[in-house]
């Protein structure tokens, strides 16, 4: 199981789909195209790392094959407890994937809904492409970019 990586006590919980599936030579579960980008946004923004708690629909690295819409149902319960014990200011749901599942609506989608918050499950939630498809897509980065900017000016607000 991968519950999530980062600082387990920040105010900013941010959801991927899933962990990536492979570790770095510390086993910190996602790596790579993702974790440099978003790392690299945040910073951009003026944030650190330990200012968020990365955590995943699915608790597991992908397999090559299984049942994707009952895992994430099942795993969403799990996402629930996390945010229910953490109690997170506000939620980053990064990719359609993530937006779908958190929001539980199949038609939700990044471009529609980023850029503004939005009350979910009684979270204060906004979204933003996924670090693999800005990476894939040049032409997202300043939107990811906008975005980010878009939450640490909320994250300040909330410090004070």
């Amino acid at each position: 199981m991968v519950w999530g990586e980062s600082n387990p006590k920040a105010s900013v919980m941010v959801v991927l789909d899933n962990p990536g599936t492979r570790e770095d030579k510390d086993g910190n579960a996602f790596v790579c195209g993702t974790r440099q980008t978003l790392q690299e946004a945040v910073h951009h923004v003026g944030m650190k790392m330990d200012d968020l708690y990365v955590t995943f629909i699915l608790k597991r690295r992908p397999v090559k094959k299984y049942d994707k819409e009952m895992t994430r149902k099942i795993c969403m319960r799990h996402l629930d407890q996390q945010i229910e014990k953490k109690k997170p200011q506000f939620v980053i749901c990064l990719g359609n994937v993530a937006v779908q599942s958190f929001f539980k609506n199949q038609e939700a989608d990044v471009k529609t809904l980023r850029g503004s918050w939005h009350n979910v499950r009684g979270m204060q939630t906004t979204t933003a492409y996924h670090p693999l498809a800005v990476r894939r897509r040049p032409n997202l980065r300043s939107y990811f970019l906008q975005d980010w900017e878009f939450i640490a000016e909320q994250y300040r607000h909330l410090q004070g």
